[in-house]
């Protein structure tokens, strides 16, 4: 939390949907992605209307020291205004649904190319290896046996 009033600071663990509450996330499921990027909800707050914005990629949470997730500082008199929002969870929840909304979109772009598959690559996509037809020394010389 920043000392100056007239700023507003949003972490990206507040849109994780990965974590519960009490890991600090702060907005609902439908309003968080799992693992955002500080650059997805720059994107996202852009989207919603904001422009007047800093990123401070190293910093990390008083909370969490050791891990270096980045943060997003908002001027708060714009970002009310301009979200109709009457607090800061108002706009974390307009910047998540609009972070949701994209993610969404996106998964959905990418799913018809992976259902494309060929009815003879079933062989290739398998994770096992058959051994059929081999002699049983090949067979523990590659996974490491006498």
């Amino acid at each position: 939390m920043t000392a100056d009033k007239s700023k507003m600071t949003l972490w990206t663990r507040y849109f994780d949907s990965k974590l519960s509450r009490s890991e600090g996330r702060r907005v609902s499921k439908e309003a968080s992605i799992p693992s955002p990027s500080l650059d997805s909800i720059v994107w996202a707050a852009r989207e919603v209307g904001l422009s007047k914005m800093k990123r401070d990629v190293e910093a990390s949470h008083p909370s969490r020291p050791h891990s270096k997730e980045g943060r997003l500082i908002l001027s708060t008199k714009e970002a009310i205004s301009v979200t109709q929002a009457d607090s800061k969870e108002g706009v974390m929840k307009s910047i998540g649904l609009r972070l949701r909304h994209q993610y969404i979109e996106a998964k959905n772009d990418e799913n018809p190319k992976q259902k494309q598959q060929k009815k003879g690559d079933k062989q290739v996509r398998s994770q096992r290896k058959s051994f059929k037809g081999k002699n049983s020394s090949q067979r523990k010389k590659r996974f490491g046996r006498k």
